[in-house]
């Protein structure tokens, strides 16, 4: 298996359906209390790309892309409307938007991170597949136009020269999610007047 870094076309993605999910055991007790257990660490997204099926252009072309990547086999990228950038879906990505750690002076790479925040409690997600041209780096408060790099098929960032002790480091940037079909057949209706009888065109995340 391979991962094919291309993104799943943008005009049906942005009316696909899905989100995160999480794995949780509950074990009810004979006094009626629970006991509840997080089996995942973190949280997978799970998306359904049928929704965004207006056309048999567009049937065409995810037929087209399912084939590219032999149903199952190959990951892609897949871009989540309610959840691609690195500060709130209705403002512009900045410097200063996820701090990814502090300066040591001898740590040259910092993987890219988003916090996501509730009242005290908070969950960190690594980024491995941020987009080209959007990442902006930030040295103690100061953008950072040149001294690194990042590679946009694991989103670590590299620094020519280590950050300073005790110096923050932060990032903004848009991102994909690294997703897989998860299905090895589409159940669609072969008369294309009646497109809005596809069942179900599901995506998996990857988590590596």
């Amino acid at each position: 298996m391979a991962f094919h870094e291309v993104r799943f076309p943008d005009n049906i993605s942005r009316g696909a359906r899905g989100g995160p999910e999480r794995r949780t055991q509950i074990v009810e007790l004979a006094s009626g209390d629970e006991e509840r257990n997080a089996s995942w660490a973190n949280s997978r997204r799970r998306y359904d790309v049928a929704y965004g099926i207006r056309r048999a252009d567009d049937l065409a072309t995810v037929v087209a892309f399912f084939e590219a990547r032999n149903g199952r086999l190959h990951g892609f990228r897949f871009k989540d409307w309610g959840d691609h950038k690195s500060c709130l879906p209705s403002e512009t990505t900045g410097p200063m938007d996820q701090a990814l750690g502090t300066g040591d002076g001898a740590t040259t790479t910092f993987q890219l991170v988003k916090r996501y925040a509730s009242g005290a409690q908070s969950w960190t997600r690594s980024i491995t597949k941020p987009v080209a041209g959007t990442v902006r780096i930030a040295l103690g408060g100061v953008d950072q136009p040149s001294g690194w790099s990042v590679d946009t098929t694991t989103g670590v960032v590299s620094f020519g020269a280590a950050p300073g002790a005790g110096v923050a480091i932060t990032a903004g940037f848009e991102f994909d999610v690294p997703v897989r079909f998860d299905t090895d057949a589409l159940d669609v209706t072969l008369d294309l007047e009646r497109l809005g009888s596809i069942t179900s065109i599901p995506l998996l995340e990857l988590r590596r």
